[in-house]
């Protein structure tokens, strides 16, 4: 029995299948890896997934992901977060919109340094929420703006993300945090001219303007912004300037948030035990679905579907463009049911072959995966913003959270559009710093 089209879309059908049900993802794929090798492939490709999977976890640049992870648990821990907060809401304050531009903006300086959306949907949500209890903000846009804001952490580096991406498809992380750069600066903008955009038009949304701090008190707090944006130049300023590599300089920016801890006071060894808990909860995960995905690939590999989907491809005459939308409508579709990591490493082996034999940029399309990514976690049923952004809310409907996400995912379908049209957004800066 020969394998082509109709099996492949047969067995990632079932794949998306079993994962919108529920199952652990990881399970899902290395069952229909091993199910499809024992059915077309026999014994010796079932018996050589213990070698994959230890293949697949030995990796210098995965080691990246539990560092950044450990990262971002020490700056919320350690109480770089608060100061930051603060010092945000000081200059952004007085904007049209008000402290919304400070959850914004403070989503963004915390995604430099954290990696993770569900970790700065949480972090600024408990840091933030308590700041809006006696002012007349809309709540919906409240809440919109901090689970909106926070899908900056997977695409402004360093991402978690990126890293598996670039470990997946042997593509180099270096360049994928340099082509975040931007795209993340221009969705941090888009986010906060659609908020302002929104409070002009109607100013009841915002409760009125926040007083304009005197600006010797505004230069004081921006100490409260110099840890974090120190730790980000550091971690990717040797990256850019090929001092270290992604997971080098993330230990650098684990020895920085570990001495800021002790700066602030906050440091004790239960903190520490504290961190070092989710940091491995979180990659224990991360590192089962990503070996899982790495056999599913050696698999299809042997199979021949990459080469099997990327023939058929060219034989419906379809051009990027065409297939890029298709992409785009099937990822919006997909994250309506997936969550985001499963999304993504799911679809990658069948993906990833096709768009590179159309002659798409592997680190251009890395961040538009990132994109609609970051789009998946803000639309229901499955989104996990959403559910974090209630969670520490504790009260009211969901549907407020979702209602105030709408202006925020609009602004994620204009910078998709702006990638598509103008490639160099997202390629610059890479081809500028690495060649």
């Amino acid at each position: 029995m020969g394998f082509g089209v109709t099996q492949a879309a047969i067995g990632f059908a079932i794949m998306l299948a079993l994962m919108a049900s529920g199952l652990h993802v990881a399970v899902v794929m290395a069952a229909i890896a091993a199910l499809g090798a024992d059915l077309y492939l026999g014994g010796p490709v079932v018996n050589a997934m213990g070698m994959q999977l230890w293949g697949a976890t030995d990796s210098f640049t995965l080691l990246a992901a539990p560092l950044f992870i450990l990262l971002g648990e020490l700056l919320v821990k350690g109480g770089a977060t608060d100061r930051m907060y603060a010092a945000l809401s000081a200059w952004l304050g007085p904007l049209p919109g008000g402290l919304l531009h400070t959850n914004i903006g403070a989503c963004a300086v915390f995604a430099a340094v954290s990696g993770s959306s569900v970790a700065t949907a949480a972090t600024i949500g408990t840091v933030a929420l308590p700041a809006f209890e006696d002012r007349r903000y809309d709540p919906r846009l409240v809440l919109g703006t901090i689970a909106g804001g926070a899908t900056l952490g997977i695409l402004i580096p360093p991402s978690i993300n990126m890293i598996i991406y670039g470990a997946m498809t042997n593509t180099s992380v270096g360049r994928l945090y340099a082509a975040g750069v931007f795209p993340g600066l221009i969705l941090t903008g888009l986010f906060m001219l659609v908020t302002a955009v929104l409070c002009l038009w109607r100013p009841a949304l915002a409760g009125g303007r926040e007083p304009s701090l005197p600006l010797g008190v505004r230069l004081r707090a921006l100490s409260g912004l110099a840890p974090p944006i120190g730790i980000f130049v550091a971690v990717m300023g040797s990256i850019y300037a090929g001092w270290a590599t992604p997971t080098e300089s993330a230990a650098v920016g684990v020895v920085a948030a570990f001495l800021l801890s002790f700066c602030y006071g906050r440091f004790s060894f239960r903190m520490l035990n504290a961190c070092f808990e989710t940091t491995v909860g979180v990659t224990a995960m991360i590192v089962l679905i990503v070996a899982a995905a790495f056999y599913l690939n050696f698999v299809l590999g042997i199979l021949g579907v990459p080469q099997t989907l990327s023939a058929f491809v060219a034989s419906i005459g379809a051009g990027p463009t065409e297939i890029l939308l298709i992409l785009f409508i099937f990822y919006l579709i997909l994250g309506c049911f997936l969550e985001t990591l499963s999304m993504m490493v799911g679809t990658i082996p069948i993906v990833f072959p096709i768009v590179t034999a159309l002659g798409i940029d592997p680190v251009w399309f890395g961040i538009f995966l990132v994109v609609m990514c970051e789009m998946a976690l803000i639309t229901p049923p499955v989104g996990l913003n959403l559910y974090v952004v209630q969670g520490v809310r504790r009260s009211g409907a969901i549907t407020d959270v979702i209602q105030g996400t709408l202006p925020y995912l609009a602004m994620m379908v204009v910078l998709t559009v702006l990638l598509v049209a103008f490639p160099g957004i997202a390629l610059w800066l890479p081809n500028k710093t690495f060649g």
